[in-house]
């Protein structure tokens, strides 16, 4: 098993059904109380790639990448277009969309994350599959620049400063982002009489941990 460092063909996953799922461990208890737990620390992202196909070139595009993905056996890149920046949908990345970080004066790397929150609660969510070339960073409030202050993982996530920030310095970033997933299938089968009628193959993706 390995991960393509590419990307399934984002004109097929726009028009995608898909999101984040959770899983939650719910006990009833003879009181009538619950108790809820989740073993999970992070969500894991589903989408049927199916329904972004509007032609049979479309679909051939997608069996020609299924091919070279062995199936559910290699994993690659999937652009989820309701969530794929740092910031919102509307906006162009900016340096200081998401703290990262604090500088300790001693660590050097450091890996992205985006923040969603929403009244008392937050998520951090890791950024493994950063867009070549979308990352910008700052420090204490600060823009630096690429190549001559900090150095970026796009495979694994993660941004590696010159220097070491000085403690107590926001580190901060702006992005866009890839989802690691794989096909969750082995088989697509499709007829070419009912995909003319409008009757779309599903074809399940799922996230994966890298």
């Amino acid at each position: 098993m390995a991960f393509h460092e590419v990307r399934f063909p984002a004109n097929l996953s726009f028009g995608s059904v898909g999101g984040p799922e959770r899983r939650t461990e719910i006990v009833a208890l003879a009181s009538g109380f619950e108790e809820r737990n989740t073993p999970w620390a992070h969500a894991r992202r589903r989408y049927d790639a199916g329904m972004g196909l509007r032609s049979l070139d479309d679909l051939s595009a997608l069996v020609a990448f299924f091919e070279a993905r062995a199936g559910q056996l290699h994993g690659f890149r999937w652009k989820d277009w309701s969530d794929y920046k740092s910031c919102l949908p509307s906006r162009t990345p900016a340096f200081d969309d998401q703290v990262i970080a604090l500088g300790d004066g001693v660590t050097k790397v450091f890996r992205l994350t985006k923040t969603y929150s929403s009244g008392p609660g937050s998520y951090a969510r890791p950024i493994d599959k950063p867009v070549r070339d979308s990352v910008r960073a700052g420090i204490g409030g600060n823009e630096v620049f690429p190549g001559t202050h900090y150095s970026v993982d796009h495979a694994r996530g993660l941004i590696t400063f010159a220097e070491a920030p000085q403690p107590g310095a926001e580190i901060t970033a702006g992005f866009e982002f890839d989802v690691p997933v794989r096909f969750d299938t082995d088989r697509i089968a499709v007829s070419v009489a009912s995909f003319q009628a409008g009757e779309m193959p599903a074809i399940p993706v799922i996230e994966v941990r890298v």
